[in-house]
């Protein structure tokens, strides 16, 4: 593999005394100056691998800005580019085949942060054929929403067509993209969990009626709120949909095996990128509109501002300071993984590493007690961005450089 000419890499923290985690933080956008605060996170044991160890193989390359992978049940996958290409893997082979798949995505706004960007297959595609896009639309070439889109993929796999346009939409956009992020998962239920970005609007993530700076949860069949949802029976139909508030830019949804318990990973600004473990109805506490008494996108405000909102629900983990951008995250899944079964894994952007997390077990509050960075996987891939786990296989993850973008499959070992 060729070497990011510019690698990001950290020099791994200490853990100190006070049992402060600092790995890393966000990655998108610049900030005023943080006020000094620890992170609320526990602390972080670096353990890479050995030398050799998780190594990955090249699935395929020659790709741009590869957001998700979707593995089918008969072991193919569907591939999404941020530019607006949708791709079908024959295999998860190395060297596969990699055939275009023919949809109508000419309304894609491909810019900055925003395109062609989250996937996920339906429970029931073995009957159904049915996956959801998660994409940023544009009309006469300006900007609308960001939105759900619902396909029926053809039995030979060459064509997709769009039976629910939207799913859902109506979710905040910025004009250059920022903050668009957009990230899908299938929960135990079958529903379809959906962490968005604020689109850097500072009133969004506090607005339970705007389905920006969120987690949704989403009944894939008619796209109105998933059984069980905390605000199921609010007046205002986005509300219905809200399964937690007060986030910044939900990168990554994981929905850990055997639990159900979904966490998610969040680019912060200069400094504490998150993993949040959701609780139905949470508030994560981010407010860069300080309690609507600024109208601009003040950054200098805590990821997590538990003296705004006492109430708000602590990360995970948190990166401190300096920054990662989390992106993409799954969990381990079967006994070939051995100790590292059930870890989260969690792709970094700007650190260019893939992060294995230990989360608390159900029944805690997840904290992470430790995170292992395989050496194979620290730099030498660039900016990592999507991550899926095969249940009982590999590992899979996808590049996000910009120019030979690959899919990486990690073994286990």
């Amino acid at each position: 593999m060729t070497r990011d000419p510019h690698p990001a890499r950290l020099r791994r923290a200490g853990t100190a005394a006070a049992a402060v985690a600092l790995m890393v933080a966000a990655g998108c956008g610049a900030a005023a100056p943080a006020p000094a605060e620890p992170a609320p996170a526990p602390p972080t044991t670096d353990a890479p691998a050995a030398a050799g160890d998780l190594a990955p193989v090249v699935v395929a390359d020659g790709l741009s800005h590869v957001w998700s992978v979707g593995v089918l049940p008969d072991g193919r996958a569907l591939v999404t580019e941020r530019d607006g290409r949708l791709s079908l893997l024959a295999s998860l082979d190395p060297g596969t085949a990699v055939t275009p798949v023919a949809a109508d995505l000419g309304d894609v706004f491909a810019r900055g942060e925003g395109g062609l960007m989250g996937l996920a297959v339906h429970a029931d595609f073995a009957t159904s054929n049915r996956f959801t896009t998660c994409q940023t639309r544009a009309e006469n070439g300006s900007p609308v929403d960001v939105r759900l889109v619902t396909w029926t993929l053809s039995a030979d796999g060459a064509t997709a067509t769009r039976v629910a346009d939207p799913l859902v939409g109506g979710l905040p956009i910025a004009s250059g993209g920022r903050h668009s992020g957009c990230r899908i998962a299938v929960d135990d239920t079958g529903a379809l969990v959906v962490g968005t970005g604020d689109a850097a609007m500072p009133a969004t993530p506090q607005d339970l009626t705007s389905l920006g700076g969120k987690t949704l949860r989403v009944d894939p069949a008619t796209g109105g709120p998933a059984a069980g949802n905390p605000f199921a029976d609010a007046a205002d139909p986005a509300q219905r949909l809200v399964y937690t508030s007060g986030h910044r830019n939900v990168q990554g949804v994981a929905v850990e095996p055997g639990t159900g318990r979904v966490f998610t990973a969040e680019h912060g600004p200069t400094r504490d990128d998150e993993v949040n473990l959701l609780r139905p109805g949470g508030n994560y506490g981010w407010d860069p509109s300080q309690g609507g008494t600024v109208t601009t996108y003040d950054e200098s405000v805590p990821m997590t501002d538990r003296d705004r909102f006492p109430d708000a629900v602590p990360a995970v983990w948190a990166s401190g300071s300096p920054p990662e951008a989390p992106a993409g995250a799954a969990f381990l899944d079967g006994d070939a993984w051995g100790q590292r079964n059930g870890m989260l894994a969690v792709a970094a952007l700007r650190g260019q590493k893939l992060l294995l997390m230990r989360v608390g077990p159900e029944g805690t509050d997840g904290a992470v007690s430790d995170v292992e960075i395989p050496a194979a996987l620290d730099g030498d891939p660039g900016r990592l961005r999507g991550v899926y786990a095969v249940p009982g296989g590999p590992l899979l993850v996808t590049t996000s450089n910009g120019d030979d973008d690959r899919i990486l499959r990690i073994d286990p070992s």
